[in-house]
């Protein structure tokens, strides 16, 4: 039984991932938020500040882990604009003890990066596309994917998945795939009769959140570490989401229902982002299993069940 220690444990991966370590028999470790909900019974709860690199240090070291997956952190692109200084705190600079500490007692450490960092780069992207984020949120993962290639060539064995976007039912909706997945099962249940969204033209490679928690563990577990970009390779637009989300809750075409706000328009959003995961495919044998319109009909049947009680 190995001892695995969790960041961001609260979360939709961190939930999908300590469910899956639990399944395998693990002792799990999980530091989370002092207002967090209480997590899994099953699991040692550590409550603290993520920003607090004594506690992690002190953690780290009295636990001594086989595996550390960072997950911890601001996740909302749109927030990092309201408190770019927070989001730098609690995304990126939690990283620094978190490797110091894994080198210190020999853990292997794996990042939960994100597709933000590459911005507006020409899709597809993959581990060699410049990095050129465009939000503080963006900036944030980006300074803490080169961490992670910095203490990889002190011989940690740490990597970094670059995750694209990725949704289950367990995500929040403060997030524009749930929104639109939960505002669907409203409007067929009666409950509202329109959606405000901001821009409908974003594209983004939406894949099934369980399939990119599978790549952290088998990242964490491969022999040698690396970076890896995650993502099925395909792309829709916000507005093609909400259609397929509008269709599955029997509702036709979503664009009678649909109103737009600038309030929601992003001061900067990359054009396309697009993965090209070959290369975690080839080396850690990983690939999509779920694809769009099905992820899609499983949010929305999630939601209308949540929603009708």
């Amino acid at each position: 039984m190995s001892v695995v220690f969790v960041t961001g444990a609260s979360g939709q991966d961190g939930t999908l991932l300590i469910r899956n370590l639990l399944d395998e028999g693990h002792d799990v470790h999980a530091l989370v938020r002092e207002s967090a909900p209480d997590a899994a019974d099953l699991i040692s709860v550590h409550r603290g500040d993520i920003r607090d690199a004594a506690l992690i240090g002190r953690l780290l070291r009295e636990l001594r882990p086989d595996e550390v997956y960072h997950l911890a952190g601001q996740t909302s692109v749109a927030a990092s604009w309201d408190d770019p200084v927070g989001t730098l705190e609690t995304t990126a600079l939690p990283a620094a003890p978190l490797l110091e500490a894994a080198a210190e007692v020999g853990s292997r450490f794996v990042l939960a990066a994100s597709a933000e960092i590459f911005g507006n780069a020409a899709a597809p992207q993959d581990e060699q596309t410049p990095i050129r984020p465009l939000s503080p949120y963006g900036a944030a993962k980006a300074l803490a994917h080169h961490l992670v290639g910095v203490y990889r060539a002190r011989g940690v064995h740490a990597s970094s998945c670059i995750l694209f976007n990725h949704e289950s039912p367990l995500r929040p909706d403060r997030f524009v795939t749930r929104k639109i997945t939960r505002g669907a099962a409203r409007i067929a249940l009666g409950l509202d009769d329109r959606l405000v969204l901001g821009n409908f033209d974003a594209r983004r490679d939406w894949g099934w959140a369980p399939d990119y928690v599978r790549a952290l563990q088998l990242a964490v577990r491969h022999p040698e570490p690396a970076d890896w970009v995650i993502g099925t390779g395909e792309t829709h637009t916000v507005r093609e989401f909400a259609d397929a989300a509008f269709a599955a809750a029997g509702l036709g075409s979503a664009a009678e229902y649909l109103v737009a706000d600038d309030a929601f328009v992003r001061p900067a959003d990359p054009a396309e982002l697009r993965a090209d995961a070959s290369k975690a495919r080839a080396e850690l044998g990983w690939a999509p299993t779920v694809g769009f319109s099905e992820l899609v009909e499983r949010m929305v049947l999630a939601d209308l069940e949540q929603q009708s009680r």
